[in-house]
């Protein structure tokens, strides 16, 4: 690993914007430079961008001669695991005084695609306690302040994305292999939709072509993320959509939702329910879908919006979430009828205001 600062990068990258501050770079690869240990954590159910920019991250840093560890709460979807140190992955779920080895041996750990320690359920109160330095790296609104090194930036489409950008910035594009491009670029598609949504910047698309040009296969990409689903997933689907939707024209709004015993029913899997949400958002003159999801103990709510609709503002002020301005969670303890119910009692009120 070269620890230049971007001055030996090619002309042609100055087409991407430093975003992140010079002197946040030059702590993190300090950091990098005197430590032996280094963890990576990501959030509590994690998605393609958790797992995209923790792989991509733990690529770059193996390229720079540093070993690291990768610790997430619980499982992760089945279709992300074809990528290279997905099956190296540590779930505290499954082995918890192993991760927590982890943690408490660590002293450099890596939260990336979370903005409070919340997000990491039970792995929270050890990266909070542990005497390791601490770098944040996310893109969802109003960090935590617990890191010694934040890199915090919501207008940015994901994490993956701030995770190129900062190999970027450090001049070391020369270090991204293969597997760390696919990561990446797994990371940058999942969690714009592929590219459907939150991706209007023109540089997203210049780090693309970046990442193509370090042997990225983005339509078997494609396919091995979002043509990967078993028959059952379907058969949910169909039922969902037939059953278990609701359409309130008039708020331009569709509510989806499933029972525990419904998903049960689909032999549902680890992120088989992905992407449900934004089924509704195809309906002519839906501007706002919710999806309700019953789990063990809660119930999950994912949003999604179009044009300036803020579901983010929505999930915080009724269902203790938050998100971006089109893509946004909450959660709700109580039973899924309950759950339901207050929704539809907030969301005329809330359209109301908004239309104002």
């Amino acid at each position: 690993m070269s620890y230049a600062f971007p001055y030996r990068r090619k002309v042609v990258m100055n087409m991407i914007t430093n975003i992140i501050a010079e002197d946040s770079i030059q702590q993190l690869q300090q950091l990098v430079k005197q430590s032996n240990n280094i963890a990576i954590v990501t959030h509590v159910s994690p998605d393609g961008d958790a797992i995209g920019s923790t792989l991509g991250l733990q690529h770059y840093l193996a390229a720079c001669g540093k070993k690291s560890q990768i610790v997430v709460p619980n499982s992760f979807p089945h279709y992300l695991k074809w990528l290279e140190g997905a099956e190296k992955i540590t779930q505290y779920d499954y082995h918890p005084a192993y991760a927590t080895s982890v943690i408490n041996t660590a002293d450099l750990i890596f939260c990336l695609d979370f903005n409070v320690l919340a997000r990491i359920k039970e792995l929270g109160n050890l990266v909070r306690t542990s005497s390791a330095a601490k770098v944040l790296i996310d893109h969802h609104p109003y960090p935590e302040a617990f890191a010694n090194v934040c890199i915090s930036h919501p207008e940015i489409s994901s994490t993956s994305e701030l995770i190129f950008r900062l190999i970027h910035q450090s001049g070391d594009e020369a270090d991204i292999t293969t597997p760390c491009a696919e990561a990446i670029y797994t990371g940058m598609m999942t969690d714009t939709g592929a590219f459907t949504y939150n991706s209007n910047n023109a540089e997203i698309y210049f780090i693309v072509g970046e990442l193509l040009r370090k042997g990225v296969d983005k339509d078997q990409i494609y396919r091995n993320v979002f043509n990967n689903h078993s028959a059952d997933r379907y058969r949910m689907m169909g039922f969902l959509l037939s059953e278990r939707m609701k359409i309130y024209p008039e708020l331009q709004t569709a509510l989806l939702w499933l029972s525990k015993s419904e998903q049960e029913r689909f032999n549902n899997q680890k992120g088989d329910t992905e992407g449900f949400v934004n089924m509704p958002l195809s309906i002519k003159g839906i501007r706002f879908s919710a999806f309700f999801r019953e789990d063990t103990d809660l119930i999950k709510i994912s949003f999604r919006s179009e044009g300036n609709f803020p579901a983010n503002s929505f999930s915080s002020r009724y269902f203790g979430g938050g998100g971006h301005l089109n893509a946004a969670g909450g959660e709700f303890y109580g039973p899924l009828e309950e759950a339901l119910q207050r929704f539809e009692e907030v969301l005329p009120g809330f359209c109301a205001e908004q239309n104002k």
